[in-house]
């Protein structure tokens, strides 16, 4: 394919029919549209313009390479203003897990909303890893070590993955091996199968079914405070309860350190509500580690 300012600068002179005329419409020297068009020329092999008094004329080449140009650009030109004018009334939709929409976003979300009263926001809390794709998530706000291959990431809380119990369920009993917190019921976000995995990773095989729930994001962490079962969660969310004696660390894994919470987008150029979303995160997030 030729050069799209080659074409650009072709369509201009078609256009005009004039070389000068051509430059000044895209703002640069009749030479060097002159040298974008014999470019062309080289590039297909064939003259595409001819002198014709003051200005120039198109060959039958050049009338032929026209109307695909002036085509193409017609369609091009209509699929960015519908585009634009899509994403102008089109809600800033973020995907989060519902844990972290509980306990992190939604506790800051008015200082957003406050700020950004014309933005119409759409937060979907989910446990399934959505795909970002033109026209749909525009941000998530996902949980690992911020490698997402054909996607940007940057650190918004940094947190290890904690087992955690309430004290009136677990008791000061020493320190627990993962084998024996198989007799504790667990907690589980539904559409997830964290425990298996962990348990897997610290290599226990249970013996018997396991004694699991399964609920909505929103409800782990009460369950977990109300004595109803022990969870794997970032431990971010539950910092203030186990300083205060309230929940209690039964297994922190070290292997998480370096993980935590990520803002994920496409690479590019973002709209200008994501970028004010973008704004406020970070600004949220150097509140935080300033406190």
């Amino acid at each position: 394919m030729p050069s799209l300012n080659s074409l650009r600068a072709f369509a201009a002179v078609a256009e005009t029919k004039s070389l000068s005329a051509a430059g000044r419409q895209l703002n640069v020297t009749h030479a060097a549209v002159s040298q974008q068009v014999r470019a062309l020329e080289a590039h297909f092999g064939c003259a595409l313009v001819a002198r014709e008094g003051r200005g120039v004329a198109l060959t039958p080449e050049g009338e032929q390479l026209f109307q695909g140009v002036q085509s193409g650009f017609e369609k091009i030109l209509a699929t960015v203003e519908l585009l634009l004018g899509a994403n102008a009334g089109r809600p800033l939709n973020v995907s989060t897990t519902p844990t972290f929409a509980v306990s992190w976003l939604m506790p800051r979300i008015s200082d957003f909303r406050n700020t950004h009263p014309d933005v119409e926001l759409s937060i979907n809390p989910t446990a399934d890893v959505v795909t970002l794709e033109p026209g749909g998530v525009d941000l998530a706000i996902r949980y690992g070590s911020g490698n997402w291959p054909g996607l940007e990431s940057e650190m918004l809380v940094a947190s290890n993955y904690v087992v955690v119990g309430a004290t009136c369920l677990v008791g000061d009993a020493p320190d627990f091996k993962p084998e024996d917190l198989l007799r504790f019921p667990w907690l589980q976000e539904l559409g997830t199968n964290e425990l298996a995995l962990w348990l897997k990773e610290q290599g226990v095989v249970p013996n018997k079914k396991l004694n699991i729930s399964n609920l909505p994001g929103y409800m782990i962490l009460d369950g977990v405070r109300r004595g109803y079962g022990i969870t794997a969660m970032s431990k971010v969310f539950v910092q203030s309860e186990i300083e205060a004696g309230t929940l209690r660390v039964l297994f922190e894994d070290i292997r998480s350190e370096g993980s935590g919470y990520h803002i994920v987008t496409r690479p590019g150029i973002q709209r200008e509500p994501v970028k004010a979303f973008l704004r406020w995160l970070r600004s949220m997030r150097d509140e935080q580690e300033g406190a």
